[in-house]
């Protein structure tokens, strides 16, 4: 997983609530068990119109955010079912960051299990950032737990087990794998682990 410390990028604003997995993803294209290629996909119902073209009035399809990294959007990103591909999908994508007023427990903690920033923020803050020019680049101070634009910084909290996670890039396999050698001493207890 790669680390997050401090991210500068570009936003790109999707302010509707209640934004939820099969819409992050459709399920039509859940056919896959690698974690990447999901970004070509992402809002797909939304992104493109029924006879495939871009829909230019999406936000994602604007000429001038094609280089955002960083997602502002409503409440309850992320609800319905779980599905971890809606995390892929958008860190397939190209996000880094998602600035939200809340999100699902569930996508949650598979965002951040997948190297994705969740960061919530009250909605006249992110009123403030939907509105920057798509020029603009914020930083995500993760050490410091702030959002800095140009006239603006926005204090963030983060549980500091996940903080320092995702500073040092540790996902579930890099954690277990640092235990190696107190796993390879307990198996070697055992003649038959099976028997």
């Amino acid at each position: 997983m790669e680390p997050i410390k401090v991210h500068n990028g570009k936003t790109v604003a999707l302010m509707n609530n209640n934004i939820d997995t099969d819409q992050i993803i459709p399920k039509v294209f859940l056919k896959r068990i690698e974690k990447t290629g999901f970004g070509a996909f992402v809002f797909d119902e939304w992104r493109f119109l029924k006879n495939g073209d871009p829909n230019p009035e999406f936000p994602l399809n604007d000429a001038d955010r094609q280089e955002a990294t960083i997602l502002v959007t409503g409440d309850n990103f992320g609800c319905g079912s779980s599905r971890e591909h809606a995390a892929w999908a958008l860190k397939d994508y190209r996000f880094r960051v998602i600035i939200a007023g809340s999100y699902s427990d569930i996508f949650y903690m598979n965002s951040l299990k997948n190297g994705l920033l969740l960061i919530e923020l009250p909605q006249e803050q992110r009123d403030a950032l939907a509105q920057l020019s798509a020029d603009e680049t914020i930083q995500i101070d993760l050490p410091n737990q702030v959002v800095r634009t140009s006239t603006a910084e926005y204090p963030f909290a983060i549980d500091p087990t996940w903080k320092h996670k995702l500073e040092n890039g540790i996902d579930d396999i890099t954690e277990t794998m640092a235990y190696k050698d107190e796993i390879d001493a307990y198996e070697a207890k055992w003649d038959n682990i099976y028997a």
